[in-house]
């Protein structure tokens, strides 16, 4: 008897899906993408309605063929890659392909790996829908048209190698205009005056914090003021004005999306949005749990809302009232608000079962595994209880026309804050708790001391991962799909640098940014970018016709493109000193780029021909010199130590600067085809050790090869 196919994205789904499934259905993936456009060429055709020209990805012989050999003996096919856009297109390739030797062809759509939420979704299984796949696809060529014209022009006025993007060039300018304001920012003095008060009789003080003089707020600008002010202060009465103590509710945060979870695993535990989508990604796929088998641990992780099935809060509720007791649970399940522009058929991320709490999990998780499966299980139970009540006490005291305020606070009941507490940006540190004494209105205080402290007010903080997230989808740039991605194209083209989990902008992406925003304002434009995500959004809604949306960029776009071509000078950038010097003849070190990338040489070419490959930072497991990227005669790349040959420590595949778990040896990243996130192994062929990330082709930013 025929089975039914499903082809899904990743091997590590597929593997998922066998043991979730009977033996009526045969699974198999498609490796991520089966068609994209050309590499080589801009691939999309200007001339007859912007049509792209899709081909088949090198290396993808051999899966299609397979996916065509099981489509062939198949009863049906159900095509079940990512429910969203990308995912959709994906669909539609795969249908384009298989149709030809099994037309029974339908999609169905699940937003967790479990036997359930299959189980549904074969019960409904639907038509591709086309909408979707035009959305994704004029965001495709969009990228495309403005990756492959903008990036040869900044290669010919600047250098080979750069790129720029529709999404990606309006990051690095949010970053350089941040650095701008800082660069900007002048210090203003200022001065504080706190007061250490005691009841009369009593020894234990409180602090009260100098805020008006006659009734308006006063501003102090420099010790002269301070000082002047505190001997009027020294021989004043201090007399309790006011006592206010009110009960003050605190309330959980939404579950998580994707950019909240990027933001607040940057926060909590140090990730990269990068690491963060391929862990969660690893989550939802499916991992064996033990006795449990394998399963789906989290829902779908490319999200923007923040909505929770009824099933899963009904779940939820009991599990709060059976662990920590029914005072914990709301009267009512609560319901978050998504962003007005949020794909609203999508959950927010969220355990697949709250039974499977983080602790009953860790035996079969890795490290980072585990972390990002207990952030994302704490959220969901926080934002389902009750609300925080905390007991708060601001007292107001006056000394002659001078108001001082006390403040204490503390936890009256404790709410969602038993389980999780957000985390906060830019060192912000929590409130912290404390009281103070029992007050009485008209009470006469102790003066104890009074102490001055000088201020200088801050810049702008600049921008963490997790910021620039949050203010890309403050302004609508950008999808859940786009973060990670976009953050690290801006890294490795060398745009930003990460310094104390602060990014940076480098000379070159301040010249570039520079470049771009005088001769390309709208690409720019954070404004403009926000608008065409919303023509995208209506693309998918079937309201906007996605040949028209980039038409009507492309025009305006072809024709500054043609001026700037002609505008634009040629930059000469002078090459970038390391902070060493040369160990032949003294002179400074440089970077500098040549064919094979960059490499680091001495500034006093050609009198001194010295130079070294760029590590790539990580340390050498031999000698803890640096490990650098070297090249073979043949232009095959290996690894080895910059020490060489007084360590002879090589290795074909990329160090990651990790050891493995099981055995205590350097951890490498394979190589593997295009479109496959390329998987971490151990280095001793001896250890099984294995990590393999998401199979789905990250987002592009169209720059050509």
């Amino acid at each position: 008897m025929a089975k039914t196919l499903v082809v899904v994205e990743s091997p590590t789904k597929a593997r998922t899906l066998k043991k979730l499934l009977d033996r009526r259905y045969d699974v198999v993936a498609s490796m991520g993408h089966v068609k994209d456009l050309p590499r080589s060429q801009l691939g999309v055709d200007i001339e007859h309605e912007f049509t792209p020209k899709y081909v088949v990805p090198k290396g993808k012989g051999p899966v299609i063929k397979e996916l065509k050999s099981a489509a062939k003996k198949a009863s049906a096919i159900y095509l079940a890659t990512d429910p969203d856009r990308e995912g959709e297109a994906i669909s539609w390739h795969l249908a384009s392909i298989l149709e030809r030797v099994n037309p029974k062809i339908k999609r169905i759509e699940f937003h967790e790996v479990t036997k359930d939420a299959v189980r549904r979704a074969l019960a409904v299984p639907r038509d591709i829908d086309v909408s979707r796949v035009n959305a994704q696809q004029a965001r495709r060529v969009l990228d495309r048209l403005v990756g492959y014209k903008l990036s040869p022009l900044l290669w010919r006025k600047v250098r080979g190698g750069l790129s720029a993007g529709r999404v990606q060039s309006v990051a690095v300018r949010l970053i350089c205009e941040r650095e701008s304001e800082i660069e900007a920012f002048v210090p203003q003095e200022y001065w504080s005056i706190a007061a250490r008060l005691a009841r009369l009789g009593e020894d234990a003080p409180f602090v009260a914090r100098l805020v008006t003089k006659g009734g308006d707020k006063i501003a102090i600008g420099n010790q002269g003021e301070a000082d002047a002010l505190i001997r009027d202060l020294e021989r004043l009465p201090y007399t309790v004005a006011d006592v206010r103590r009110r009960d003050q509710q605190r309330h959980p945060a939404a579950p998580f999306t994707t950019s909240t979870l990027q933001q607040e695993a940057n926060r909590k535990i140090g990730y990269s949005a990068a690491r963060t989508m391929v862990v969660a990604q690893q989550l939802y796929e499916g991992l064996d749990v033990g006795p449990e088998g394998t399963v789906g641990l989290i829902t779908y992780m490319r999200t923007d809302a923040v909505y929770v099935a009824a099933e899963a809060q009904a779940q939820a509720r009991t599990f709060i009232a059976d662990t920590y007791g029914a005072s914990y649970v709301p009267a009512e399940p609560r319901r978050y608000t998504s962003r007005r522009d949020a794909q609203g058929a999508h959950e927010a991320i969220r355990p697949t079962s709250v039974t499977r709490t983080p602790d009953s999990v860790k035996p079969y998780l890795k490290a980072d595994q585990y972390k990002v499966y207990k952030l994302i299980w704490e959220r969901f139970i926080a934002s389902q209880m009750a609300s925080a009540v905390i007991d708060t006490l601001a007292v107001d005291i006056a000394a002659g026309p001078y108001g001082f305020r006390a403040t204490g606070s503390r936890v009256k009941f404790p709410g969602f804050l038993r389980v999780y507490l957000e985390g906060r940006d830019n060192g912000e540190e929590e409130p912290a708790e404390g009281w103070l004494p029992e007050l009485q209105q008209g009470e006469r205080l102790r003066l104890l001391g009074l102490d001055p402290a000088q201020h200088f007010t801050q810049p702008p903080p600049r921008y963490t991962e997790a910021t620039l997230v949050r203010a890309l989808e403050e302004r609508g740039i950008g999808r859940p799909s786009t973060y990670a991605p976009i953050i690290e194209t801006i890294k490795h083209r060398g745009y930003v640098e990460l310094e104390d989990r602060r990014l940076y902008p480098t000379d070159l992406g301040i010249l570039v940014n520079t470049l771009l925003v005088e001769h390309f304002p709208d690409v720019l434009d954070v404004e403009f970018t926000a608008h065409m995500e919303a023509d995208l959004d209506r693309v998918e809604e079937g309201t906007e016709d996605w040949v028209g949306v980039v038409r009507a960029f492309y025009g305006p776009f072809e024709e500054v493109l043609h001026k700037a071509e002609q505008n634009i000078e040629e930059v000469e950038m002078a090459p970038e000193e390391i902070g060493e010097l040369c160990p032949q003849c003294g002179r400074p070190l440089v970077k500098r780029r040549g064919r094979y990338g960059e490499f680091i040489a001495c500034s006093g070419y050609p009198a001194c021909s010295y130079t070294r490959p760029v590590g790539i930072g990580v340390r050498c497991p031999l000698d803890n010199g640096e490990v650098v990227e070297r090249r073979t005669r043949k232009g095959r790349v290996f690894y080895g130590c910059a020490n060489y040959p007084a360590c002879t420590f090589t290795s074909w595949d990329r160090p990651v600067g990790r050891t493995c778990p099981q055995c205590g040896h350097i951890l490498v990243t394979k190589r593997a085809r295009r479109g496959v996130t390329p998987p971490v192994v151990c280095s001793n062929k001896e250890c099984t050790y294995k990590e393999v990330a998401a199979a789905r082709e990250p987002e592009q930013v169209g720059t050509p090869s």
